[in-house]
């Protein structure tokens, strides 16, 4: 198994709670949270880009408190 190169967001200011994205060989995309970095989601470039369009649409927005 190769070794993934992660790349932290340029949201992210402390060095907890941020959000780790990296490229993997398959071509699948993998995230992780640096508090758990252990836990790692795949999706595909495709299903990324639509839950981002969604969030951007504001269609998670009722699952803040």
């Amino acid at each position: 198994m190769s070794t993934l190169d992660w790349h932290k967001s340029s949201y992210c200011q402390a060095a907890n709670n941020c959000l780790n994205v990296a490229s993997a060989a398959d071509g699948t995309i993998r995230l992780r949270e640096s508090e758990a970095p252990d836990t790692v989601l795949t999706t595909t470039p495709t299903h990324l880009g639509h839950f981002i369009r969604a969030a951007k649409a504001g269609e998670f927005d009722h699952l803040n408190p």
